[in-house]
This record gives C-alpha cells, structure tokens and sequence, in this order.
C-alpha cells in the first residue's frame, strides 16, 4: 500500500505551481524555464524532478486547469442553440487553446490522439470538451440526421484543424474563427 504524500512534499509541489503560475503570467507557456521555477519556489533543481518528469509534465497539469475553467466559464452561461452561439459560447476555451504554439502542441501531444499513454489532465479536457458540445447539441438547433455523438465529435475535430491552420504559414489569410464558421455551418446546419 501506498504511503499518503507528506505535508511538506504537498506544500512543496505547490509552491513550484505557483511560482509556475507567475512566471507563465509574465512571460507565457513557451518562454517558461525550470531553472526559473525552481529559484523563483527556493528549492534544488533536484526537488523540481522529484515532482515533475520534466517541464512538459508541468505544463500538462497548468494548461488543463487553464483550459477547466475556461470549460467552466462555457458551461455556466447559457446553453447555446445555433451555429454561432456555440461558436461564443466556445471563445474562451478556443482562445486559450490558440493562445500560443507551444499550448496548442502540448494539447495535441497530451490529448490522448496521437499516442497510446496514460491518460492525464488534459486528455480528460478533451474528453469533457466533446461531452458539453454533445450535450448543447441535444438542444440545438442543428441537424438531426446524424447521431450527437458523432455531431459532438465533428465540432471538436473541426476546431482542432481549424486551429491547426491557424499556426500554418500556408493557411494564416483566413482566421481560426472564420474557418471553423465554414465548417460548422456545414456540418452542423440542416440540409433545406
């Protein structure tokens, strides 16, 4: 069995995420360094690895929790009924989530797509992204050929794309907002 975390592991895990926290809120995910965390908390390099594999695991946990509560900011308001309100309705997250290249490729490496691995934090994200789009989907003003589930699935898949094309030099003339309209309305809309 299991021996509980002592006290003092806890407090010490949680001032290397907090001291994470400010730094990210000065600089940003990408520009963040462990050498920075760790003197920014006051403890050894060594400390930090006991905690964390390696900075990528970090950030896995503090991006996952960026992207809960902007998950909770889209559950709480009003549930959307058409292409557009879901499209607001869903702002937050996506904005967060195209807020830099380093977040976007650590969502795609940790979303549980692109590998077989232990599912963390920010898989369960995805997880809980596709559940609440499945869920306004039920009472939406959208398609009714097509089971929610797969509805729910095509929104998610469109927006990952949409922000893929989005970090494309290729693709860059048209915005992640214009392009994931295109495909929502499309996927989502009733044939007339």
């Amino acid at each position: 069995m299991q021996k509980p975390p002592q006290k003092r592991t806890l407090k010490t895990r949680a001032r290397l995420l907090a001291a994470a926290e400010a730094l990210i809120e000065n600089s940003g995910y990408e520009a963040l360094r462990v050498e920075e965390v760790v003197q920014s908390a006051g403890v050894a390099k060594g400390t930090f690895f006991a905690h964390f594999r390696d900075k990528d695991a970090l950030m896995e946990l503090l991006i996952a929790d960026r992207l809960n509560a902007c998950l909770d900011q889209a559950e709480a308001g009003t549930a959307p009924k058409s292409v557009n309100d879901i499209m607001t309705a869903l702002q937050p997250v996506h904005s967060f989530m195209t807020s830099e290249r380093y977040v976007f490729d650590l969502l795609i490496r940790y979303s549980g797509a692109t590998a077989i691995a232990d599912i963390g934090p920010i898989a369960y994200c995805f997880e809980r992204y596709f559940r609440v789009v499945m869920m306004w989907l039920d009472a939406a003003d959208v398609r009714q050929d097509i089971p929610t589930e797969l509805l729910a699935e095509g929104v998610q898949a469109f927006a990952i794309q949409a922000m893929s094309l989005k970090f494309c030099a290729l693709h860059a003339s048209t915005g992640f907002t214009d392009r994931l309209r295109v495909y929502l309305d499309a996927w989502l809309t009733p044939a007339t």
